[in-house]
């Protein structure tokens, strides 16, 4: 285990910077995801820890040894990170066991210490008696769990996955982040998972790292960020969070805070700090309920309907500001058409920081 420090690193390609000043500290044993769409820097970051490119800003330490910066960099093979790429990378020639053993025996290691640590490791990601077979003749899972096994038979101080469950079903995904999540519980590695999926990084890290055009926008627990996202980036993209303008007429001591949304008047959350002024507040859709037409509320009209099993997903628009989708769910029975006019209760919302005069 290691802890891993990133300390305001830059990387450009010619003109295209894809790290700008990225600052990011994880603990020894921590999961941290690093989420984001495409092209928003987190491969790139990924390829910096792993020294597969060399800075040209700041510096990269696992433990207390600096590992990059611009005029020193220490090749990936002598970092003691593992990685476990997308495509699994298994040689189809070989077996189970002997990819496994393939960085064992580049790094020298000879049996029985080699054969001892492959055992080891297909116990560990609960392989055993798979040691003889082809990859081509395991599902998708136990190819994921044998290039993990491979990552950690060489004993990794840090263990870097690179969007690992991409190339897996809707319900492999699911039992796999359970794998991944039983892993690190049984292990305690330090762990950097990259992907651009929130909802992976939600169920599985301790803190999520949010970027978006080389930027790191705010790190977090998953519950911080989706409760107080730190910009409108972070609100519209964590959560399909709503982002309207209100004013903050008054602020209480406790962290809460009276807005006029529309001439509707709400209780928000917010930072003790805030001030009564104009700014943007993020709102989800279980913040939203429809109440009757002549009850206090909101005026809005339904552009869509859902049907997800259950309930609908409402798609909607504000009467007083058309441009501004909303998005809700409503229990069936319900009957609703395109056009309807809705009114809406709002019972929460984040005031987000440094958002006033919006």
């Amino acid at each position: 285990m290691a802890r891993l420090t990133i300390d305001q690193v830059s990387k450009s390609f010619g003109a295209f910077r894809a790290l700008n000043n990225v600052s990011l500290e994880v603990k020894d044993g921590e999961f941290m995801a690093v989420l984001g769409a495409s092209g928003c820097g987190k491969t790139t970051l990924l390829r910096q820890i792993a020294g597969f490119d060399k800075l040209d800003a700041g510096r990269i330490l696992i433990g207390d040894t600096v590992v990059s910066t611009p005029r020193s960099h220490v090749p990936p093979e002598r970092r003691r990170i593992g990685i476990v790429f997308q495509s699994y990378a298994l040689w189809p020639h070989m077996s189970v066991a002997e990819n496994i053993a393939f960085g064992l025996a580049v790094a020298g290691i000879k049996d029985p210490e080699r054969s001892r640590r492959v055992a080891a490791a297909l116990t560990l990601v609960e392989l055993d008696g798979f040691g003889e077979r082809r990859p081509a003749l395991l599902s998708g899972g136990q190819r994921q769990r044998v290039a993990l096994a491979r990552c950690l038979v060489t004993e990794p101080s840090l263990v870097l996955l690179d969007e690992p469950l991409a190339n897996l079903d809707v319900h492999l995904r699911a039992s796999m982040e359970d794998e991944f999540a039983r892993f690190h519980a049984r292990t305690g590695t330090t762990m950097i998972y990259i992907t651009h999926d929130q909802a992976e990084a939600m169920a599985l890290a301790d803190r999520i790292a949010v970027m978006d055009s080389g930027r790191l926008l705010q790190v977090a627990t998953p519950s911080e960020l989706y409760r107080e996202p730190a910009d409108e980036t972070v609100a519209g993209f964590i959560g399909e969070g709503m982002v309207l303008p209100v004013d903050v007429q008054s602020v209480d001591a406790d962290g809460r805070c009276w807005t006029t949304l529309y001439g509707h008047h709400v209780r928000m959350r917010c930072a003790k700090t805030q001030k009564p002024a104009a700014a943007r507040a993020c709102l989800r859709a279980r913040d939203l309920r429809i109440v009757a037409l002549s009850a206090e509320g909101i005026a809005a009209r339904i552009d869509r309907a859902i049907y997800q099993g259950g309930y609908f997903r409402l798609e909607a628009h504000l009467e007083a500001a058309p441009e501004k989708p909303l998005h809700l769910a409503a229990s069936e029975p319900f009957n609703v058409a395109p056009g309807m006019a809705i009114k809406l209760a709002v019972a929460d919302g984040w005031i987000i920081p440094g958002s006033e005069g919006h």
